[in-house]
């Protein structure tokens, strides 16, 4: 016992030593980013800032300070995960914590859509003449929409669709249809699946780490989720719905890359012996749950499981053009899990996806080439790549908030990443999503919405920040939060 102890105190020795200044400068960059952002806009000529088509730039609204019926309740939701979240976290049963993690959520996002009030904040934000909403009633023949989805995403056309619908494949606008089918019409309902599915990435990211051996990771993380600055965005849009699908995604390949492993009971193993349990050694991903110590041989052995996610991940792919860079969380999750056992059912379940659409007549790449030419007939042409390709890095940053920049200096020091930390390296995967659609041109402004479903895995770089340091960033996250929807009117 003394040796595995020796052990730990090594182990602890050897990791660096970040301090607050460490953290504090990677935020105080982040905040001048974004100050600059704000900035540049108000200070250059009225001519240049009308091409920005955003009034309060590089976020996607205009500026009207003002408070509603939900700035109480977000309020509380904040003091209370602030004071609270920390605790439960390190100590909740593990399902009744998702659970809890949810409903929190749930209601910081719905809090934050209050302030702006019912309808303008949560009833009509889908319902409006660019949005899907407007298409569903014209939907009476879903095989003939398919097979004509894509004369229909040029402009100037008599029957040209609405903005969301010619900017994302088919299944955006089926999934309305469906609701509708169902009896779910109209934008409360709309609202309501949108808010429902995109607060559930709050369990997903939780539970893609602790798939991969990280339940200390995922419990730390969890009250940074729940409080995200995003889910000013997540309530409502319907990225949020995209997000939550890909997030899933992510953690049901995870839960494959896992053999079904022996159970031993808890009271066998040391107090040492646990407090080290959710490192990887030797090959296998060991982690406590309160009542046993599950160890995970590197090896999945799921393939049922495997070809869900594929099929979610093909899914997403028809949700929206730019999640194909879904691929950087998915291959960051099989190098976590150390294996590659999930890859070809999961292959087998997103071209499932593939031949359905295909075969109902509807070819991505076609769509794809489309959406470009429709996104430069639009005010994409006007808007200026110059400010929009590090504004739109600020933008995110107001969605994933500060916090998430404190813990980026650690998630991506060279030591985490060469012991193949799960939560660093979905954070690596983020970036490289983020980057890369940046880089494209094709998301100029208004990518605190778009980049949703990138933005929850960048908010995993909060999994490693100390706990002791907890409070202060949430704090921070929430004021953050508090400040931009009482002072910015968002779009969404």
């Amino acid at each position: 016992m003394h040796d595995v102890e020796d052990a730990i105190e090594r182990e602890s020795a050897q990791q660096p030593r970040f301090r607050w200044r460490g953290e504090i400068t990677a935020a105080g960059i982040a905040a001048a980013l974004v100050a600059a952002a704000f900035i540049v806009p108000r200070i250059h000529s009225e001519q240049w800032r009308a091409t920005l088509y955003a009034g309060s730039a590089p976020i996607f609204g205009n500026w009207l300070p003002h408070i509603g019926w939900g700035t109480g309740p977000a309020v509380i939701v904040a003091c209370l995960v602030i004071v609270r979240g920390p605790d439960l976290a390190a100590r909740l049963p593990w399902r009744r914590l998702l659970v809890t993690a949810w409903l929190t959520a749930l209601a910081w996002a719905f809090a934050l859509a209050m302030v702006d009030g019912w309808r303008r904040g949560f009833t009509d934000h889908l319902t409006d003449g660019h949005e899907y909403l407007h298409e569903v009633p014209g939907i009476t023949d879903i095989p003939a929409a398919l097979r004509g989805f894509s004369d229909r995403i040029l402009d100037f056309q008599p029957d040209s669709w609405t903005t969301h619908v010619s900017g994302h494949p088919p299944a955006a606008l089926l999934f309305f249809v469906a609701l509708d089918r169902i009896g779910l019409g109209g934008g409360t309902w709309a609202a309501t699946a949108c808010l429902v599915i995109g607060t559930s990435t709050v369990v997903a990211v939780a539970v893609t780490l602790r798939a991969l051996g990280a339940e200390e990771r995922a419990r730390t993380v969890l009250p940074y989720l729940a409080l995200a600055p995003a889910a000013i965005w997540i309530a409502v849009s319907a990225d949020a719905m995209f997000a939550g699908v890909t997030a899933w995604a992510v953690a049901l390949l995870a839960i494959a890359t896992r053999h079904r492993a022996a159970r031993t009971p808890a009271g066998e193993i040391s107090a040492a012996e646990s407090a080290v349990s959710h490192h990887t050694v030797r090959g296998r991903s060991e982690f406590r749950t309160a009542e046993t110590v599950i160890t995970a041989p590197q090896r999945g052995g799921r393939p049922l499981i495997a070809a869900s996610a594929g099929v979610l991940f093909g899914l997403g792919i028809y949700l929206n053009y730019g999640l194909v860079l879904m691929a950087f969380p998915a291959v960051a999750v099989l190098i976590a899990g150390r294996t590659a056992r999930p890859l070809l059912p999961a292959a087998a379940g997103a071209a499932a996806v593939v031949a359905v659409f295909t075969a109902s007549g509807f070819w991505w790449f076609d769509g794809y080439h489309l959406v470009i030419e429709r996104y430069y007939q639009g005010i994409a042409t006007e808007r200026p790549y110059s400010y929009y390709w590090w504004g739109n890095l600020a933008a995110t940053l107001c969605a994933v908030g500060l916090a998430t920049a404190a813990g980026l200096a650690r998630a991506l020091a060279p030591r985490t990443l060469r012991a193949l930390d799960p939560a660093a390296l979905l954070v690596v995967a983020a970036l490289c999503a983020i980057i890369t659609a940046d880089i494209s041109g094709l998301s100029k402004a208004e990518t605190e919405r778009i980049w949703l479903p990138f933005d929850v895995w960048l908010l995993a770089a909060t999994a490693l920040l100390p706990r002791s340091h907890a409070r202060v960033w949430l704090a921070i996250q929430a004021a953050g939060t508090l400040t931009l929807v009482h002072l910015v009117l968002t779009n969404w």
